[in-house]
């Protein structure tokens, strides 16, 4: 834990960001009730700046709080790469990282996939995770998506299934058995990015061939437009996600 004591010493000269992040992860954790004594939670951790800042903050509460539960980080590789860069850095702070070796994302992008590549390699990596949180015996699952994610989300549905949906904060999967928790709902990607910067995390790359290409790309420019059109825009469809008017929807 010697690289996290010095991350966390750190923090004195972050304290201003990190007061506001955690700030942010609390009221999720707290307004959804994600997190009970006892838990097993998996943790989906890709080596980015989201799953960084997810089991990080995870991590830096159990000192600090009046429950316990067990993390088990999980790393779904998915054919592009080596992954050992996330097991080494992840030793460094006191994790063990279960790596799970695919062809996933290869197989997305093969001849053999009709299917947009984007769609396959992430209902393969979610089904595979589902299964490795059973094989634990975790009845939490941690993903890193964060407020942009929700948003995009929104939007890549509207545009490309022609319905109104998104990812939800808390969501009981297998009727029950396990329930998928989302913390960092609160917290804008660009928070992380700084955060992610500041503590100098060994980030990893996205090799994807897709990377910077796939519908969510196009979405998120597409937002980063109209943001910078209002700074207003991003928290009003935020809050528009939770003060929806069925009334005033055709049906």
């Amino acid at each position: 834990m010697e690289l996290f004591n010095l991350w966390w010493s750190a923090l004195n000269t972050r304290g201003t960001l990190f007061k506001a992040l955690n700030r942010a992860f609390g009221k999720a954790l707290h307004a959804y009730d994600m997190i009970q004594e006892g838990d097993r939670i998996a943790v989906g951790f890709s080596g980015g700046k989201d799953s960084w800042a997810l089991l990080w903050l995870l991590t830096e509460r159990l000192p600090r709080i009046p429950i316990t539960y067990t993390l088990f980080p999980i790393h779904i590789d998915v054919g592009f790469g080596s992954s050992a860069p996330i097991q080494q850095n992840a030793r460094h702070m006191g994790w063990e990282v279960r790596i799970e070796q695919t062809d996933f994302g290869v197989l997305a992008h093969s001849d053999i996939n009709r299917e947009n590549p984007c769609f396959l390699c992430a209902r393969n990596r979610r089904q595979r995770l589902f299964e490795i949180a059973d094989e634990l015996g975790c009845n939490k699952l941690a993903l890193g998506h964060n407020k942009d994610d929700l948003i995009e989300t929104l939007f890549l549905n509207m545009l490309y299934a022609g319905e109104m949906s998104t990812m939800l904060p808390k969501q009981a999967l297998f009727q029950g058995r396990l329930t998928a928790i989302r913390p960092l709902v609160y917290v804008d990607e660009e928070a992380l990015t700084r955060f992610a910067a500041s503590m100098g995390w060994p980030l990893v790359g996205n090799a994807c061939p897709s990377a910077g290409r796939s519908k969510r790309a196009h979405v998120k420019q597409m937002l980063q437009t109209l943001y910078g059109g209002d700074r207003k825009i991003k928290g009003n469809i935020f809050r528009a996600l939770r003060h929806v008017k069925p009334d005033y929807l055709p049906k």
